[in-house]
């Protein structure tokens, strides 16, 4: 009996969300060579999303990682739009990158089974929400798979990917397969709250914030213990800075909800958030940020 999904099949791939992670997935995706279609609730999201793809091709081109011929042929195969319909017919592949909000993703979800082709492998890039009740939005949710990139998309070697109690075999195996071909190291986890990597990120994290807040140390002193004590590339407060304390603070209700006290937001996490320092977006977090770059 032939697979179900196979990474063969996959050609054309739709990204739903133009944001961080969503124009990253299509910048792979369209570098790997598939056509891609890039979609937002409205254009100028969509052409923006498209515009940050061309500026991460161009600096590859600059520091002579990716050949301009290369870059060209990939923005050529980069399709924005605002069209839910137009952006799901034919696509082999639907990757939901959507904020993290459950009831939004499983609408949009619902909304995709009725526009891509019945056969079409679909995936949510959720970082820490339950993938089976996401599936659970389609009456097929045996083609629904997590696949959960990691920011940028396109520099980041990770890929998790999750497989929930009906997902189809061939589902992960397709996931695993086109990781791979984009360059990816896959890695598969249950789908059991924060799965893998945002369980432990997180616990490192809220544990750092808790040690500013007692001022066991400036922030900048406990990302360099990560950093040059245990080998890790950030430390962190910058990695909370530059994922979002917003986002990081939603992670963690949600994860405290499901596992216990141990992940419970430590309160100037919650400050800074209500003050409105949510870290790189804002300008403010743990680190001050200006155009981009901390201070």
């Amino acid at each position: 009996m032939s697979a179900r999904f196979t990474v063969d099949r996959i050609r054309t791939v739709t990204v739903l969300g133009a944001g961080t992670m969503g124009h990253g997935i299509a910048h792979v995706a369209a570098l790997a060579g598939h056509d891609v279609r890039l979609y937002d609730v409205a254009q100028d999201a969509a052409d923006a999303g498209r515009g940050k793809v061309a500026a991460a091709l161009d600096k590859g081109v600059a520091l002579g990682k990716v050949e301009a011929s290369a870059r060209d042929a990939a923005l050529g195969r980069l399709v924005a739009t605002a069209e839910l319909g137009a952006a799901c017919a034919g696509a082999d592949l639907v990757v939901e990158a959507v904020p993290e909000k459950l009831d939004l993703k499983r609408e949009l979800f619902a909304a995709v089974e009725r526009a891509a082709p019945a056969g079409a492998l679909l995936a949510t890039n959720t970082s820490s929400l339950p993938v089976a009740k996401i599936a659970g939005a389609v009456a097929d949710p045996a083609r629904v798979v997590g696949m959960h990139f990691f920011n940028p998309v396109h520099l980041m070697k990770l890929l998790e990917v999750v497989r929930h109690a009906a997902c189809d075999d061939s589902a992960v195996a397709a996931a695993v397969a086109l990781g791979e071909r984009w360059g990816k190291t896959p890695i598969v986890v249950k789908d059991s709250p924060g799965f893998a990597s945002s369980r432990l990120g997180l616990a490192l994290g809220l544990e750092a914030i808790r040690m500013v807040e007692e001022g066991v140390a400036a922030p900048a002193d406990i990302d360099t213990a990560m950093k040059l004590g245990y080998g890790h590339p950030m430390g962190p407060l910058e990695l909370t800075d530059l994922v979002g304390l917003d986002v990081r603070l939603g992670i963690a209700d949600y994860l405290s909800d499901a596992l216990g006290p141990g992940f419970e937001p430590p309160e100037l996490l919650r400050q800074k958030v209500a003050d409105g320092k949510l870290g790189k977006k804002s300008g403010e977090g743990f680190y001050r940020w200006v155009d981009g770059k901390r201070t």
